[in-house]
Order: C-alpha cells, then sequence, then structure tokens
C-alpha cells in the first residue's frame, strides 16, 4: 500500500486547493486532503455563538474524525499544511508525533508560538483588531485578503469572488480565535522530530517570513526553504512549491528555481 499523505488548506479555501499536487504524487502516495470546518463541504462549527470558544483542537478533532475511514488504524502519514491548515498541522503532530513521518508547512499561521512582543506576532494581532473593528463584514474581508495579498486585492476581485469571501469571513474570525488562543510556544515542539521542511514566499508579509524562519530553528529536524510567490504560493505558485513538496517527501534534495 502507499504512503499516505494528509493534506490541510489555508482559511478562505478548501482541500480542492491541493489537486494539482495530489495530481503530482498520485503515483507514488495515497493523498488524503479534508475540508477544515466551514470550508468546502465541512459544516460550520456547531454551536458557535457568542458564548463559544474555538480552538485548533476542534479542528483536529475533525480532521481526525474524518480520515478515521481513510487510514488504517494506528497508521503513519505525511502531513502537509499551509497557512491554517499548517497551524492546525502543527497541532495534530504534536498530538500525534509518532505517526507523522514528515510535516511540510507553508507559512503556517501560529502566531501563538511567538512571545507576545515579538513584532510578527503583534503585527497579526493589530489586523485582527482591525477585522474585529470593522463597521461590516465586507471591510473585514477587505482588511484579511488585503493583507495576505496586497493592498486593493479584494476590491480587484471579482463581484461574485467577493460575495464569496464576504461569506467566509465569519469562519476567519474564528480561525484567529483558534489560532492566537492555541497554548503552546515554541518549546513545545521539541518532540516534533519527524523530517520537516517549512516554506515562506519571496512577496510574503513580513510577519510570516520570520515565524517561518523561527519554526525552523525550533523543530527539531527541519529545514526552511523560500518560494515564488507570497502567502498564498501553494495556489498560485504551485509549480514552484508543488515540486520542493514532492522532492522533500522523497528525500531527494530540495530546491526551487
Amino acid at each position: 500500500m502507499k504512503p499516505a499523505v494528509v493534506l490541510l488548506h489555508s482559511s478562505m479555501s478548501s482541500k480542492s486547493q491541493w489537486l494539482p499536487l495530489k495530481e503530482q504524487l498520485s503515483g507514488d502516495y495515497r493523498c488524503i486532503a479534508v475540508d477544515l470546518l466551514g470550508y468546502g463541504a465541512s459544516p460550520f462549527p456547531a454551536d458557535a455563538d457568542a458564548g463559544y470558544a474555538h480552538t485548533l483542537a476542534h479542528e483536529v478533532d475533525a480532521v481526525i474524525a474524518a480520515l478515521a475511514s481513510r487510514l488504517e488504524p494506528g497508521e503513519p502519514f505525511h502531513l502537509i499544511g499551509h497557512s491554517f491548515g499548517g497551524a492546525c498541522a502543527l497541532h495534530m503532530a504534536r498530538r500525534m508525533p509518532q505517526r507523522v513521518l514528515s510535516l511540510t508547512l507553508f507559512e503556517p499561521v501560529a502566531f501563538h508560538l511567538l512571545p507576545s512582543h515579538d513584532a510578527a506576532r503583534v503585527e497579526i494581532v493589530d489586523v485582527v483588531a482591525g477585522i474585529a473593528a470593522s463597521a461590516s463584514d465586507r471591510d473585514a474581508t477587505r482588511i484579511f485578503i488585503d493583507y495576505w495579498n496586497r493592498a486593493g486585492a479584494f476590491d480587484a476581485a471579482p463581484p461574485a469572488a467577493q460575495d464569496k469571501m464576504v461569506a467566509q469571513i465569519a469562519k476567519v474570525r474564528l480561525d484567529f480565535q483558534a489560532l492566537l488562543g492555541e497554548p503552546a510556544g515554541m518549546g513545545h515542539l521539541s518532540a516534533l522530530t519527524m523530517p520537516a521542511l517549512v516554506m515562506a514566499g519571496e512577496r510574503s508579509p513580513a510577519s510570516t517570513r520570520s515565524l517561518v524562519a523561527q519554526l525552523a530553528a525550533a523543530l527539531p529536524n527541519a529545514s526552511a526553504l523560500q518560494t515564488r510567490g507570497g502567502h498564498m504560493g501553494p495556489i498560485t505558485h504551485g509549480d514552484a512549491v508543488n515540486p520542493a513538496i514532492a522532492a522533500f517527501l522523497s528525500g531527494a534534495e530540495v530546491t526551487t528555481d
């Protein structure tokens, strides 16, 4: 049986973002992409009302449940995550390090790992505050999209795409709640001794590029790699990102063009 690869997507995305990578890996691996809560075909978190506190544990519980019919009991797997999916992957790897064969992270937004005074964490906390203070969901979505892409990116999108993104901002708020409320620091990563690749885009915000560098230093068996593109590199620059992931999984030297 081919080794399994589990893929976790970013916020405002779905498992379909991994289709090109799945196609590239299909000859050697069983690729299992999972929709995170509130995205794709996965339901919005249950009981998400004013008194609800969303956590990465909720997300990973749902991932594990989705994998139950796709993996044999106790079966090891390679784990890949992008952005919010990368933060979920880190939580999942800490929960079951003995089963994760390798860990591939593209700009995991695990800002909870940083001390409160770190510039990268301060920057993202300010972004979250701006989203919370927005007068409308459309304004909040504009802040989110423009931060991760570029100023004006939201307004440049087609109206139908804008409406789809606005409809997902409620889940993004829960994603940030889970991220910043995660009770873990860099010291909690010492048990993650599996081979790890932590990637960042050359045009990404300084916050995630800084976090990637610190993650690569904290993980016991990790290397860092910069690729073309920005934070959404796995989607916008798959021609650069996907071959690097495939090479890492195979144990080959990892480079980018």
